[in-house]
């Protein structure tokens, strides 16, 4: 049975809110909220449960999309106020068919892609689906890396040949591919995206 801790849903008019975490990548993929009913619930069946501000009633994540959320873990804050959720997602979060709830980008950081794209290549590295490119390069011996050899010579001949006073999409689209298959081959062979970024970070320093 789970652990009884007393959650504080006095606070704020009867809900808490809870941050939803992928447990496999890391990524936060939601906020919702709980009350007595959606925490019982969540307790009890281990299955993720929320409470719709907007239509007052209890809500099973994934009931009616199949996008439902196994949970993994789930923890209370200093204040007692606040979950968060560590989950094993069946299907996207977001209902904009988005992983995450969390992809517009407003200030700092830039355009969050290379986050995503590096959280849907964790997840192609678990789930391994059948007919995904991503799992055929992170399984097949040596398919990767001759992708990598490849995209990059695409990317020296399409400079060469490319008008540089032209907007350069052919070019942006060739190096788009080779950064791809670089992330998936860091990933096979035990580099982070974390390390390439920080390796880059320290040499501008």
């Amino acid at each position: 049975m789970p652990q009884e801790v007393p959650v504080d849903f006095e606070k704020q008019d009867g809900l808490v809110p809870c941050i939803t975490q992928d447990a496999r990548t890391g990524r936060v993929l939601m906020l919702a909220y709980m009350n007595p009913e959606a925490y019982k619930a969540t307790l009890e069946t281990g299955w993720m449960h929320y409470w719709s501000r907007s239509r007052q009633e209890l809500w099973k994540k994934g009931e009616t999309s199949g996008n439902l959320q196994r949970v993994v873990g789930l923890s209370l804050d200093c204040d007692q106020d606040t979950l968060l959720a560590l989950v094993e997602p069946e299907g996207p979060a977001c209902h904009t068919g988005e992983p995450s709830c969390f992809f517009t980008s407003i200030q700092g950081g830039g355009d969050p892609i290379l986050n995503e794209l590096w959280g849907v290549i964790e997840e192609r590295n678990v789930d391994r689906p059948e007919g995904s490119w991503t799992t055929r390069l992170l399984t097949e011996n040596g398919l990767v890396e001759a992708k990598v050899l490849e995209e990059a010579r695409e990317v020296v001949e399409q400079a060469k040949h490319e008008d540089p006073i032209a907007h350069g999409d052919g070019l942006a689209h060739e190096l788009a591919d080779l950064i791809y298959h670089a992330l998936v081959l860091a990933k096979k062979h035990g580099a982070t995206l974390d390390e390439v970024l920080g390796t880059l970070k320290a040499r501008r320093s």
